[in-house]
């Protein structure tokens, strides 16, 4: 059996009520989606292997789940401790996880309260309880992100290797300097070729030799 392109996208859902973690579970996993579900924001920063405290240094934990890349959170925003934009603005943050998209959640419309969310990272804003419709928008985000983090590696990797490249240039000057050298060498001796060529030239050339062997001609 053939895998979707849906199953290879991983999502982690946060939320405190399990009634509602339950629902965007099925929803995720009916979409064919891989899903994890913790129930608090802490804990979703455990498991993207973040620490709490210092959002600015991110390190993975030992203990940490994140074996599996994480594509998109979607997390509620009403949530005891840290809410779902307190949860955004750290990974918004940290300089490892900015790039995975941040969906939030929340049964209340407050205008400012999405307007907030979206200045601050946030790809959408859904009201409870999510759809099926709702759902279906994700997949975009996720494609571009996928695709962002394929261009900021291949960058990485020219990065590198010019980075490389210019190492071997400042490793290896004695091997270049014989061959510069070889090559001045070589245009020396080709002008030195010329000169002498050109003195025969010039000596048997018949003004030259008219006189030399005029004595010779009297008889």
């Amino acid at each position: 059996m053939g895998m979707s392109t849906e199953s290879q996208f991983h999502v982690l859902a946060v939320d405190d009520s399990l009634i509602d973690r339950k629902l965007i579970e099925k929803l995720l996993k009916n979409s064919s989606y891989q899903v994890t579900t913790v129930d608090s924001g802490s804990k979703a920063l455990e498991f993207l292997g973040l620490h709490e405290n210092d959002p600015n240094t991110p390190s993975v934990s030992p203990n940490s789940h994140q074996e599996v890349e994480v594509n998109l959170i979607i997390t509620d925003y009403c949530m005891p401790g840290m809410t779902g934009y307190d949860l955004l603005k750290k990974i918004k943050e940290s300089s490892s996880l900015r790039n995975i998209p941040v969906v939030i959640m929340s049964s209340e419309n407050v205008p400012s309260r999405i307007t907030r969310c979206l200045e601050e990272g946030a790809e959408e804003f859904f009201l409870k309880p999510v759809q099926i419709s709702d759902v279906n928008r994700l997949k975009p985000h996720m494609m571009k992100a996928k695709s962002k983090d394929q261009q900021e590696e291949n960058q990485e990797k020219q990065e590198k290797q010019e980075e490389e490249s210019e190492e071997t240039e400042k490793s290896e000057p004695e091997s270049q300097q014989p061959q510069q050298q070889q090559q001045q060498q070589q245009q020396q001796q080709q002008q030195s070729n010329n000169n002498k060529r050109k003195a025969i030239e010039e000596g048997l050339s018949p003004d030259r030799t008219r006189p030399r062997y005029s004595g010779l001609t009297v008889v």
